[in-house]
């Protein structure tokens, strides 16, 4: 299963921040830019999976933005949610007009965002949230908590298991002792960063007790990755 790839196109720093901690929580791939031209560039070389689009930009506005994204082939059904601080149900009904799929007045709850995140990626692009991450003889099944390798229950605890759902969610990406903890552990969590080699350690043990294949691998100096190629080979 490939991830969601979400673009946040937004001018306010902070809140740009806080969509992406929260996004990439959530399991999304996340790229942001503050200006409605430079987005409009980065849409044209690849366009994500859905875009978090505000109205007001320097450069090119949102609803400009959206307009000519509706009236390109390669973007005519591109999911688009637009921020705003404009709650008047005229501006609301415009911006639904050009083409958003989906409207949110600033200030907003960060829960309903992301459940409408979540809505409308099911409807776009169902496969991107499944419950269960399989790669190579591991599967990881989000809602029974459980996971299997070759169908056996292997026993992980929750940090574990996080730390694990997480990896899977991006095959190849290495990720930092800092990202790990902000991500699995939360970013109030004040700790130090051996304690993601401890639990990395457990899930090792765990997850190649009587195999040879070690699904997780160590870049040295940078951090952990879940290994693209494992399952591939053989």
């Amino acid at each position: 299963m490939s991830i969601a790839r979400i673009l946040v196109v937004e001018d306010e720093e902070p809140l740009t921040e806080l969509l992406r901690y929260n996004l990439e929580s959530e399991g999304y791939s996340v790229e942001s830019v503050g200006r409605g031209d430079e987005a409009e560039l980065r849409l044209k070389e690849a366009p994500p999976d859905l875009v978090v689009l505000d109205w007001m930009l320097p450069g090119l506005s949102g609803i400009e933005l959206c307009r000519r994204l509706r009236a390109q082939r390669d973007t005519q059904t591109l999911p688009v949610i637009m921020l705003t601080a404009r709650g008047e149900e005229a501006e609301r009904i415009r911006g639904l007009a050009t083409g958003a799929d989906d409207y949110i007045v600033k200030p907003f709850s960060v829960p309903e965002f992301l459940a409408r995140v979540r809505a409308l990626l099911r409807r776009s692009h169902p496969t991107r949230l499944a419950t269960v991450l399989s790669f190579g003889d591991i599967e990881l099944d989000r809602e029974r908590k459980r996971v299997l390798r070759s169908g056996l229950e292997l026993h992980l605890g929750p940090t574990e298991f996080r730390l694990l759902e997480f990896l899977m969610q991006n095959p190849g990406r290495v990720y930092s002792r800092e990202q790990l903890l902000d991500s699995v552990w939360g970013r109030e969590t004040y700790i130090d960063e051996r304690t993601v080699d401890v639990h990395i350690g457990r899930l090792r043990r765990e997850l190649n007790r009587s195999y040879k294949s070690d699904p997780i691998r160590t870049v040295r100096g940078s951090g952990y990755s879940f290994d693209e190629r494992f399952g591939k080979d053989g």
